[in-house]
């Protein structure tokens, strides 16, 4: 019998800062007590309970592609949100949501309980904005929380990565290479967090397109601490795999197996070959590369 989700409290430093704040008080805060409240708020994270989230009216994107929900719903039963949303608290325990509207609903489809999110306040965007960057330019953060907090900057100040580059004193090749680090599987991004792999290495992995792809150069840069001249030859060699007839079958595969054959990938944290044989029938090929990898694989697939 499955475990059931015990529903978390906000910090003590989130829920002191949150205590009888309501859409107005902000303003009757001094300067340097709303300085405070944002800074603390946009560095801080806390578990908030799906129900409580609503969806923002105005979001102006209504349109969501479903395969893509899908395979990101796959992942996240795996692996949990990685990336946090960001609400606005509107109530003692109501919130609507500001940015990661994606997120929250593969999160729904995943049938997570609660998710981390970032809480903001009315009228703090300047200050938002202000707050982050600061962040950036004096904590010693990881590449993907700076990737993170560069996402934060686009989607909740409205800025370009043109504008962003100039905010944060980085030419614009840098930060869209920051901003690609969010696209890899959890398992990449863990592993640069982890400090296991640098962003050269993480930079050449992005550098394949399919998920299971992404993930077999991860277990073979950590298994043989390969160096990123290393892993951008494998890329390379990954690159040009696909000739004469195995391109061929590549090109063909209809989108609908493709998205199957990376959410296999996904769930199974391994690579994945899925080859079509005539109308509805085929056969997908899981890789391992010890007795360990596949019982682990045995041990998902008996879950």
């Amino acid at each position: 019998m499955a475990k059931k989700v015990k529903k978390k409290e906000l910090g003590l430093g989130i829920r002191a800062l949150l205590s009888n704040m309501d859409s107005g008080s902000m303003d009757k805060k001094s300067p340097e007590q709303k300085v405070e409240i944002v800074k603390e708020l946009s560095a801080s994270t806390a578990m908030i309970s799906l129900t409580d989230i609503e969806v923002n009216p105005f979001q102006p994107r209504i349109d969501f592609d479903e395969t893509e929900l899908n395979d990101l719903a796959a992942s996240l039963k795996v692996h949990g949100l990685i990336q946090p949303i960001t609400v606005r608290r509107m109530g003692d325990s109501n919130y609507q949501l500001i940015s990661g509207e994606r997120r929250f609903r593969a999160s729904k489809l995943a049938g997570l309980k609660e998710v981390p999110a970032y809480i903001r306040i009315a009228n703090d965007q300047e200050m938002l904005e202000m707050a982050l960057v600061e962040n950036i330019q004096r904590a010693a953060l990881n590449p993907v929380e700076i990737a993170i907090t560069y996402q934060r900057l686009i989607e909740e100040c409205t800025l370009t990565h043109e504008a962003l580059a100039e905010r944060v004193g980085k030419n614009r090749s840098s930060v869209t290479n920051y901003l690609r680090l969010l696209k890899l599987p959890p398992d990449v991004q863990k592993a640069l967090k982890k400090k296991k792999i640098t962003m050269g290495h993480a930079r050449a992995i992005a550098g394949v397109d399919d998920i299971s792809s992404q993930l077999s150069l991860l277990r073979e840069t950590l298994k043989n601490e390969l160096s990123v001249r290393a892993v951008e030859a494998l890329v390379k060699r990954y690159s040009e795999q696909p000739s004469g007839k195995s391109k061929k079958a590549k090109k063909e595969l209809p989108s609908d197996y493709q998205a199957v054959r990376n959410r296999l990938g996904t769930l199974l944290e391994t690579k994945v070959d899925l080859k079509l044989k005539g109308k509805n029938k085929g056969q997908f090929t899981v890789h391992f590369d010890n007795v360990d990898q596949l019982n682990r694989i045995l041990d998902i697939l008996e879950d």
